[in-house]
């Protein structure tokens, strides 16, 4: 039996979007650039497949001479860290029409970037509906950093790691109390994806052994810890010094950037846009900045001009001590 296919409705994670009271795209553009063809999204995934075989390939050649295989190494890794922007991308259900298509290919980068995807739907939904309120948005359950230690240590990746290995357990246990965005009936589901994920783990674990040839490490774990800082470097700016309030023209940033960076990010970068309108699809996302990026009140030129403003003020990324829900920060300024 064929899949159907996921509507804008379902593919658009409910947030605080603009469009249902002070439309910035009229409806005949929204249904222009909600179309789904299938080429972009299988162009996209079959590049992010390339370059985990490319970066893998040059790692794992023993006879490559050690510069050109770290080189590898650094490929390799970021395409594992940024298979989150492919599982990102598919939970939305926006890469292509059959539903099933989504889930599966999300669930498959998630074991590659070590999110759960049937986890990481629920939670993503909450982060949507109440983005960067306190409170609210699971995204800021762990304070952000506010001095350069803790901004350093953020970007190394480390707490990430340590919360990913936390939430996994509890879930494995069936644990999800401390996250209210997984109803009673969705739990089992949700405990059951992450033993399934954690199998795959476990087999290669057993492929590692045999000779001592250690691939769970030397393909997986090592690159992804080599790719991590990045996709926190990028992360950080998406709403970071941005308005504490459901203001969605102020509490998302857009980052316009390298083209090389947008590609692996699936045009994440264009942060407000998806956050104002989060039916459109990845290919689209470009083309709805055109439209609406002058309204944006965040829309940097370039990650390092961002991170120069949280070096100089990382204050800037802290959360208020009282935020009235809906009320703007001085971080909107």
């Amino acid at each position: 039996m064929v899949p159907s296919p996921a509507s804008p409705a379902e593919a658009a994670t409910t947030g605080p979007t603009l469009s249902a009271t002070s439309p910035l795209l009229a409806n005949s553009e929204l249904a222009e650039l909600n179309q789904r063809p299938r080429w972009p999204a299988w162009r996209q995934l079959l590049g992010h497949g390339a370059l985990l075989l490319a970066g893998g390939g040059l790692w794992g050649w023993p006879a490559l001479p050690l510069p050109l295989r770290l080189v590898g190494l650094l490929l390799l890794g970021w395409g594992l860290a940024f298979s989150f922007c492919a599982l990102h991308e598919c939970a939305h259900r926006t890469a292509f029409l059959d539903r099933q298509r989504n889930d599966t290919l999300a669930w498959w980068f998630g074991v590659l970037s070590f999110y759960n995807a049937d986890f990481y739907r629920r939670y993503h939904q909450w982060h949507h509906r109440h983005t960067h309120q306190p409170g609210l948005d699971p995204e800021l359950e762990e304070a952000p950093p506010t001095t350069l230690a803790t901004y350093l240590l953020e970007l190394s990746g480390l707490p990430w790691w340590l919360g990913k290995l936390r939430g996994h357990g509890r879930g494995l246990l069936g644990d999800f109390q401390a996250n209210p965005y997984i109803p009673e009936e969705a739990a089992g589901r949700v405990q059951a994806s992450l033993w399934r994920q954690f199998a795959v783990y476990g087999v290669l674990l057993l492929l590692s052994l045999p000779e001592g040839n250690g691939f769970l490490l030397r393909f997986w774990l090592l690159p992804l810890l080599v790719g991590q800082p990045l996709l926190r470097f990028v992360m950080m700016a998406e709403h970071g010094g941005c308005a504490f309030s459901s203001d969605g023209l102020a509490n998302t940033r857009t980052t316009l950037t390298l083209a090389p960076l947008r590609w692996l990010m699936w045009n994440m970068p264009f942060h407000a846009e998806h956050h104002l309108y989060p039916s459109l699809p990845f290919h689209a996302l470009p083309q709805a900045h055109a439209r609406i990026g002058s309204h944006l009140v965040h829309g940097q030129q370039g990650y390092l001009a961002v991170h120069r403003a949280f070096l100089a003020a990382p204050s800037l990324l802290a959360i208020p001590p009282t935020t009235p829900q809906g009320e703007s920060s001085p971080a909107r300024a």
